[in-house]
């Protein structure tokens, strides 16, 4: 007796004949008819009297019918319990980000689904996500326009244009949509070394033919923030990230290459771990 013999008589006795239960389960009625005929050869037995293209159960098959019922609600449960088992995930799952906005939504929506998983967000640049990524220190990393590379992962979450910042009350008077040998005539506020942004914007400063030289160096966003909205100079972040601070303004850059990629990466050969798994099928769900 084989799976696909005893699922081929529960079909046809269940839809009542071979042709609504090929349609049904995707099959070839020659295929159907072939398993059951080797079922009832097997054991000697006859489940159903053919009629034309009517079919009806025997006594045996209505004994038989019965039992797969109850087989085939059993697989049912067994399935729902697996995937219960399944949702139900536990364990501690580690992020470090450049910039945890970008993945408040996808923590939102995981979290909800799996309440039992410890979600630990640490903040790091560039250079300290890789790093913590393949030391097997976190499992995701998100950080901002990431070459491929060979080992990564790696998912979009989207794009948003780098832009000058300035404080409200800014002595200096930047316009609009300054050039960036403009901004260099001011005190320049650039993120440490090992930044995305910071290498983005010396690049595009760059083409532009000019060399910021900061006056001061600061560590992750918030710190960016902080040290503009205090009026000490011009700085530079994603749009994204400004948020609705009413003591920053923010200044278009002329330099439409200008922009910053966020993504989510993981280690590939680590891609099949449930808890990854389960972050990338938040983040990939539509709205994620």
């Amino acid at each position: 007796m084989r799976y696909t013999q005893i699922r081929a008589f529960h079909q046809v006795a269940l839809h009542g004949g071979f042709s609504r239960a090929a349609e049904a389960c995707g099959q070839s009625q020659p295929t159907l008819s072939d398993q059951v005929r080797a079922l009832e050869q097997a054991y000697d037995v006859l489940l159903f009297r053919r009629d034309g293209r009517r079919v009806q159960l025997t006594g045996a098959g209505e004994a038989l019918f019965r039992l797969t019922k109850r087989f085939f609600d059993v697989e049912d449960e067994i399935g729902q319990h697996l995937s219960r088992s399944r949702a139900a995930l536990q364990g501690h799952l580690r992020i470090m980000a450049d910039s945890a906005i970008h993945i408040v939504p996808v923590l939102s929506a995981f979290r909800r689904r799996h309440p039992g998983v410890r979600v630990e967000v640490q903040a790091g640049n560039s250079a300290q996500v890789l790093q913590a990524l393949r030391a097997y220190d976190v499992e995701f990393g998100v950080l901002g326009s990431l070459e491929p590379m060979a080992d990564l992962d790696i998912l979009s979450l989207g794009a948003a244009p780098i832009v000058a910042i300035t404080g409200e009350g800014f002595a200096g008077g930047v316009p609009a949509r300054p050039a960036f040998a403009e901004i260099a005539r001011h005190p320049v506020v650039l993120r440490e070394r090992g930044s995305q942004t910071r290498q983005r914007v010396e690049a595009a400063a760059r083409r532009a033919g000019v060399t910021l030289r900061p006056a001061l160096e600061v560590a992750g966003r918030e710190a960016m923030r902080e040290v503009v909205a205090s009026g000490l100079g011009v700085g530079f972040i994603s749009e994204a990230e400004i948020g609705h601070d009413p003591r920053i303004l923010r200044h278009r850059l002329d330099d439409p290459a200008l922009e910053m990629t966020e993504s989510l990466i993981n280690l590939g050969m680590r891609r099949d771990l449930p808890l990854i798994r389960a972050f990338l099928h938040e983040a990939r769900r539509p709205g994620g």
